[in-house]
C-alpha cells in the first residue's frame, strides 16, 4: 500500500475526471490525502468585493481582510464542493483545514512581506492518521495558524509538501495545468535535479506558480518525501507521467 499526497491546483479542481482517478487511485490500494487550492475562487471573490489580488512568485498577498475571504472559498466552498463530488465517486471523503487538529502550525512566510501569510513550521499529522485509520479520505484546505493562534494563508504547495513529509509520503504529486515541468520549447522535461530545479528558477525558465511547486518540491525531498512529481491530472493514475524530481542526479529515476 502506498501513501499518497496529491495537490490539486485550482484549474484541475473543476475537471470531471478528477473524482473518478483519486477513486481509481484508492481502488488500486493507495492511502490518498488530497490537498487543495482555489486561488482563482478566492481572486474572484475578491474583485466581486472591490479588493485586487495581489502577487509575488506565484504567492499570494494576504491582508487579514483577505484573510477572510480566504477562509471562506478554500475551507468552505471549495473544500465541502470537493468532498461532494468525491463522494459521489464512491469516496469516503472527510474535509479539513490546516487549522483543524493543530495540522499546521506555521512561521510568517518572507519576514511579512506578504501579509497573513504562513510557512509550515511544523505539522501535527495525527489527524490525518486518524482519517486513514478509519478508512477515509482527508481533503485538506490550506489555512493554518501561527503559534499565537492567528490564523494565516499558506501556499497549497508548501502545505502539501510539509503534510508529506510529516507522513513520511512514498510520493507527493503537484497536480498542474500542464504536463510537468516544461523546457523552453514548451517540451515536457521528464526530470530535474536539485541544481536542475535551482537553475531553470535562476534563469527565468520557470514563472510564477511554477516557482513556488519547485521550492515546495524540493522541501519535500529533503523532507525525506520518497518521491516528487509535477503533472497533470493523468499522473494520479499513470505512474510514469509529469516530471520526476530528485535532489541529486546519480538518483535520477531509471
Amino acid at each position: 500500500m502506498s501513501l499518497r499526497v496529491i495537490k490539486i491546483g485550482g484549474r484541475a479542481q473543476g475537471d470531471p475526471a478528477l473524482a473518478t482517478a483519486l477513486a481509481a487511485a484508492v481502488a488500486a490500494g493507495d492511502r490518498v490525502c488530497v490537498v487543495h487550492g482555489g486561488g482563482d475562487e478566492v481572486s474572484q471573490l475578491q474583485r466581486e468585493l472591490g479588493a485586487e489580488p495581489a502577487f509575488h512568485n506565484g504567492r499570494r498577498v494576504t491582508t487579514d481582510g483577505d484573510l477572510v475571504v480566504v477562509r471562506m472559498v478554500l475551507s468552505g466552498t471549495v473544500n465541502k464542493r470537493l468532498v461532494g463530488e468525491f463522494a459521489g465517486a464512491g469516496l469516503a471523503a472527510v474535509g479539513v483545514s490546516g487549522e483543524d487538529g493543530g495540522l499546521l502550525t506555521c512561521r510568517v512566510f518572507a519576514d511579512g512581506a506578504l501579509g497573513a501569510v504562513g510557512e509550515p513550521a511544523s505539522v501535527n499529522p495525527a489527524l490525518i492518521h486518524a482519517l486513514f485509520a478509519g478508512g477515509f479520505v482527508p481533503v485538506v484546505s490550506p489555512v493554518g495558524r501561527f503559534a499565537d493562534g492567528r490564523g494565516c494563508n499558506v501556499n497549497g504547495d508548501d502545505a502539501a509538501a510539509a503534510i508529506a513529509a510529516a507522513l513520511g509520503a512514498d510520493e507527493l504529486l503537484l497536480v498542474a495545468d500542464v504536463p510537468g515541468v516544461l523546457d523552453a520549447a514548451g517540451a515536457r522535461i521528464p526530470w530535474l535535479d536539485g541544481e536542475g530545479m535551482a537553475a531553470l528558477i535562476t534563469s527565468g525558465g520557470a514563472k510564477g506558480g511554477m516557482i513556488a511547486k519547485l521550492e515546495s518540491a524540493r522541501r519535500a525531498l529533503d523532507g525525506g518525501v520518497a518521491r516528487v512529481r509535477i503533472g497533470n491530472l493523468s499522473a494520479v493514475t499513470d505512474a510514469d507521467a509529469g516530471t520526476t524530481l530528485v535532489v541529486h542526479a546519480q538518483r535520477r529515476p531509471r
